[in-house]
């Protein structure tokens, strides 16, 4: 492990390990209870970033404070070719906290920039999530040159018994839904799999953030999650004469049981190709996860939505059940690339 160049006397770096899983989740929690995020924090999809699959395309470390407890963790996340994610949490009452923060970020650059090095590329662009309320995130990111680019709203919406008949949100007349086709061990067709892939691909194209991802990270990092499964992958397809066109996707994975014992549905992904607009196909889409996830006893289906999307997809969601719970922001930078010394 390097050392962080600029860290106040006293702090330390070291990999994380299987024991550091409770920590933390508990360093989660105290960090979201002062900035306004969700007080519940998916243990199992973070024990799978520190030690697990997820762990596999990170460069990471948690910190020590100087009493040697776990106050902060930080990472790369080499997510796709010119994209990093960038992780930074520091607990709220971590002494020196700015200048942690200040000499934690300048490794987080150096680092992806030996990434961008590593794949061949000029530069990427690092990409920080932000809660909307927490100003001391903020100040940090903005302080190393990062620039705020976007908010995300999350969303929910509660899920009753009697939706399991599909009837929530009736599905259009030349538009049908089914879930990826599967093989007798279960495991996904190719060529289906190379279908959403495209459909998302394409559908997004033309928003926000859109980058190219190929097929191999794609799967790789969907299949990271804890709550992955192939029975949540859908695909919407129109008529078209006397064919049927594929015209949309929706990649789900299970949320973990909240207070009440519940588990809920996440819609990762949801995406309406161009040639498909305008006929329900986002709408049909939306039905069959909540009337599945009915299905399955769960009582909420979640999901992520650009509050400046061109598409207006909040206001689809707010009409359909959906309220915003808390809201992030996307603080983005690019940096050059760095060869490792």
């Amino acid at each position: 492990m390097p050392a962080i160049l600029g860290l106040p006397a006293g702090w330390t770096v070291r990999l994380p390990t299987s024991d550091d899983v409770p920590r933390v989740v508990r360093l989660l929690q105290r960090h979201r209870e002062v900035a306004g995020g969700p007080p519940r924090v998916d243990a199992e999809a973070l024990e799978s970033e520190l030690v697990g699959r997820g762990s596999w395309t990170r460069r990471q470390f948690v910190l020590r404070d100087p009493q040697g407890e776990v106050a902060g963790w930080a990472g790369v996340h080499d997510r796709a070719a010119g994209r990093t994610d960038v992780d930074l949490v520091l607990d709220p009452q971590a002494p020196d906290d700015d200048a942690v923060a200040s000499a934690v970020l300048r490794w987080i650059a150096q680092v992806a920039g030996q990434v961008a090095a590593e794949r061949g590329l000029p530069a990427t662009r690092l990409d920080a999530l932000a809660y909307a309320t927490d100003e001391r995130q903020q100040r940090w990111l903005g302080d190393a040159g990062f620039e705020l680019a976007r908010t995300w709203r999350h969303m929910s919406r509660p899920v009753e018994p009697a939706e399991a008949d599909g009837h929530a949100i009736p599905v259009r007349a030349g538009v049908r839904v089914r879930t990826v086709h599967t093989h007798p061990d279960g495991m996904p067709v190719a060529e289906d799999l190379r279908t959403v892939h495209l459909l998302l691909e394409e559908s997004f194209a033309d928003h926000f953030n859109s980058y190219r991802e190929s097929l191999a990270e794609f799967l790789a990092r969907l299949g990271e999650g804890p709550g992955h499964t192939w029975d949540h992958w859908w695909i919407a397809e129109i008529e078209n004469g006397d064919d049927w066109l594929p015209g949309g996707a929706l990649v789900g994975t299970v949320l973990p049981e909240n207070a009440d014992g519940f588990e809920g549905t996440y819609v990762e992904y949801l995406g309406v190709h161009r040639r498909a607009r305008g006929r329900g196909v986002a709408k049909a889409l939306l039905g069959t996860v909540i009337a599945d996830a009915a299905r399955r006893g769960r009582d909420r289906v979640g999901l992520e939505v650009d509050a400046q999307s061109p598409t207006h997809a909040d206001a689809l969601y707010a009409s359909l059940g959906w309220r915003t719970g808390f809201e992030m922001q996307s603080w983005q930078t690019q940096v050059r690339a760095e060869p490792a010394p």
